[in-house]
């Protein structure tokens, strides 16, 4: 595999068991590509759609839609420390509830809610990670933060269990462990998360997701690989030799009838990326080069 040549992003499926580094691991050691990354860790016990991006797409994550899905199955009537299936026991709850009572008290979730983050988690407080804290017993402050619900569904509830699987459309930076526990507490009788699993990360959904365990040879993998101008939705500007020139150099350029909405285009020369723009009144600046070509 011609490694200064590999672009473009993979639509693994993870496993249950692995950490996302786990799977970046594996794919560096089947590509020999050092430059591989992924869009949004996955704990270790969920499953799911994990959005990879081979070479200098890497560099595109920033600019990706980020919106995910999930199905999370939650366990209702016991507390745990970690907010999942992992975590010990912290309380125990009698109260069994309805599925009416649960359909009403989701509804509550939708829209821009207030959450807090699990303290077993990898959000960096003071350069040190919050299960970095919890592990060694000590106590640190944990700011609320906002995130969006667009949708939150029940999909199925087994109440003699009390498990129910849902549904969730979200923004960044949600914490679904921290919506089974606030659900749980919300009810008054306790909940975890036992099971998740991503069904959407941006533009790349689980019915197109390639298990792990596929991903054998570096020919598979390039076989597999996803033009990211397929699944971006940023502007297209077409560059001429001479714009071509100029951007090589790290010069802005000057578009006739340039969109005034447009913020941010790719820069194509021959078909591929070039280069990452910002559209600045008639003027493109360029903020990243790729010269893929």
């Amino acid at each position: 595999m011609e490694k200064s040549n590999v672009f473009g992003f993979l639509n693994v499926y993870k496993p249950s068991g692995l950490t996302s580094h786990d799977v970046v691991a594996k794919l560096r050691r089947v590509t020999k590509i050092k430059q591989i990354g992924h869009t949004g860790t996955l704990d270790p016990f969920a499953t799911g759609v994990l959005p990879i991006c081979i070479g200098k797409s890497t560099r595109l994550i920033e600019y990706l839609n980020d919106d995910k899905q999930y199905i999370a199955k939650i366990q209702f009537g016991k507390d745990t420390d970690t907010y999942d299936l992992e975590g010990k026991v912290t309380h125990v709850y009698d109260k069994k509830i309805k599925k009416d009572e649960l359909i009403s008290t989701l509804k509550s979730f939708e829209g821009e809610i207030i959450q807090k983050p699990p303290i077993y988690s990898a959000l960096k407080v003071n350069g040190k990670k919050l299960y970095d804290y919890a592990r060694a017993g000590q106590n640190v402050e944990i700011k609320s933060r906002k995130v969006y619900i667009s949708r939150i569904e029940l999909k199925s509830f087994d109440e003699g269990m009390q498990t129910a699987d849902v549904l969730i459309d979200c923004s960044k930076g949600t914490y679904i462990r921290s919506i089974a526990y606030d659900l749980g507490q919300n009810l008054g009788c306790g909940a975890y998360l036992s099971a998740l699993e991503r069904t959407k990360a941006g533009p790349f959904i689980i019915d197109n997701s390639i298990n792990l365990d596929n991903f054998s040879s570096a020919d598979i993998v390039k076989m597999h690989l996803i033009n990211p101008l397929d699944v971006m939705d940023l502007p297209v500007v077409n560059l001429s030799e001479s714009d071509r020139m100029k951007v090589q150099h790290g010069m802005s350029i000057e578009i006739k009838n340039l969109n005034h909405l447009w913020d941010i285009v790719f820069l194509i020369y021959s078909g591929k990326i070039y280069a990452i723009g910002k559209v600045e009144q008639n003027k493109i600046l360029v903020k990243k080069l790729f010269e893929v070509l």
